[in-house]
């Protein structure tokens, strides 16, 4: 088939040489389409109609399916469905139909139009992995000062630890802070709104700025940030990687930053670190002190005085007890608080483990110990003897001496006639001894004074010992050889 060229130059040629065969040798074709082309140009073009497709009557069906894909959606995946509808054509005309259904729905699918950003007002960032690498980058919209670091992991901590030292380097909080939906700064979604996750929310509101998410993913309403992405992978990772330590790319970062924040921008025509000095006036000034970065959980302090964090339990001041308090971590250490107020701080431990404080129980721990009742008169008569009559009970029961509260009456009787200062006394030697018996106290009162007193093994002795004579060294001095 002729194209529309190569037909008016055959009808020029035709019309200065009015020979068929002269046309064709100068335009190269034969004489039959030479004929043909000039018999056609002089008649009138036909008004055919368009021929009818085999795709025709399955349009709308496509449509659907590609505008519910956001364009995506493959001929491949389609010939099914259209198969199923009755569609008898072959597979080269739908992928013909799905083709141009996708132009037109690129066509129509957005009007985009320039943001044009107003300085002090949003900072946008995102999270970028190259191989095990995860860049932190952070945009000003309106300056396009830059600010990329390495980290470990993408959790809250280090995100909002990040966004922290990110405002600290630009010296100033923006107004909005714009990033995708990601889920460890996304608390939930209700009719596509985001409800920002409690620890955002809290950083948020110690900063004054207002944290805002784009389109579920629609880069192009972050494109500032994903571009940022994209240079620092191509132009930093590429170009310095790969680093031993987590530090060293981080020195590296930051020196890079410099070296392109001092250049002129593509887009602006101007420093960012120049426009940042102007940006800075309309930012709001930093607080004196760093929020509390980290998951916040609340718990209800219990009738133990603790709360359980992670399968363990750290222990809070008595007052707190039935109240909500704040538990979130802090480096190796648990920190709790209530109303904004420090109230504990715990090493962390294990699952299954605990972390008490003795300030919170208001004495030191002591050994579990049953306390003793006593109930018979015999009983109150014995233990009202002090606290050595408590040690000679407890002792003698572990000793398993036999019919011990009759025994305990011999005692108590024995002070009738021997008074309460000789019983004790003769307790404390009878427990020193571990003789348990009422007999045994008895002898120990009928021997008296008399009876020794066992000292500690070393003591002094309280004896002046006998003068011994000495000599002095000399004296065994070698006398000399003759």
């Amino acid at each position: 088939m002729k194209t529309a060229r190569q037909r008016l130059d055959i009808l020029t040629t035709f019309a200065e040489l009015g020979s068929y065969r002269a046309t064709a040798a100068l335009c190269g074709t034969t004489h039959k389409t030479v004929r043909r082309v000039v018999e056609q140009g002089s008649r009138p073009p036909l008004d055919r109609p368009p021929r009818p497709k085999a795709t025709d009557p399955y349009r709308d069906l496509i449509e659907r399916k590609v505008k519910a894909t956001d364009g995506r959606s493959s001929a491949k995946r389609l010939l099914p469905l259209c198969r199923a509808e009755g569609y008898t054509g072959s597979a080269r005309s739908l992928r013909r139909a799905v083709a141009e259904a996708k132009a037109e729905y690129r066509r129509t699918r957005r009007t985009y139009r320039p943001w044009v950003p107003a300085p002090g007002e949003h900072l946008v960032f995102d999270w970028g992995e190259e191989g095990p690498l995860k860049v932190f980058c952070a945009v000003l919209a309106w300056s396009r000062w830059r600010f990329v670091r390495f980290a470990g992991c993408q959790d809250q901590a280090t995100t909002l630890g990040l966004l922290a030292e990110c405002f600290e380097a630009i010296g100033g909080v923006p107004a909005v802070a714009l990033t995708d939906r990601m889920g460890c700064l996304k608390g939930g979604v209700v009719a596509n709104v985001v409800v920002p996750a409690p620890g955002f929310v809290a950083f948020a509101a110690h900063y004054g700025v207002r944290p805002d998410f784009c389109e579920a993913g629609d880069p192009e309403s972050k494109g500032i940030v994903e571009n940022l992405v994209g240079y620092a992978k191509a132009d930093l990772i590429v170009g310095l990687g790969p680093w031993p330590t987590m530090a060293e790319a981080n020195i590296d970062a930051e020196a890079w930053c410099a070296e392109v924040n001092g250049r002129v921008h593509s887009e602006t025509s101007a420093i960012p670190d120049e426009r940042l000095v102007v940006e800075r006036t309309l930012l709001r000034p930093l607080p004196s002190m760093r929020p509390t970065i980290g998951p916040v959980e609340m718990r209800t302090v219990d009738h133990l005085r603790t709360v359980r964090f992670r399968s363990a339990r750290y222990s809070v001041p008595g007052t707190f007890i039935r109240m909500r308090v704040e538990v979130h971590i802090e480096g190796p250490e648990l920190v709790i608080r209530h109303e904004d107020t420090e109230i504990a701080r715990h090493r962390l431990v294990g699952p299954g483990e605990m972390s008490l404080l003795d300030e919170h129980y208001g004495r030191p721990a002591r050994k579990p110990t049953r306390a003793v009742r006593p109930r018979t008169a015999a009983e109150l008569a014995f233990l009202d003897l002090g606290p050595v009559a408590e040690a000679f009970l407890r002792a003698a029961a572990a000793a398993g001496t036999t019919k011990l509260p009759s025994e305990l009456a011999i005692i108590v009787e024995l002070e009738r006639a021997h008074g309460r200062e000789a019983l004790v006394s003769a307790l404390e030697r009878a427990l020193a001894y571990r003789r348990f018996r009422a007999a045994d106290v008895r002898s120990i009162l009928a021997a008296g004074p008399g009876v020794t007193r066992p000292r500690s093994a070393g003591a002094e002795l309280d004896t002046e010992l006998p003068p011994v004579p000495v000599r002095s060294l000399d004296a065994y001095a070698l006398g000399e050889r003759s």
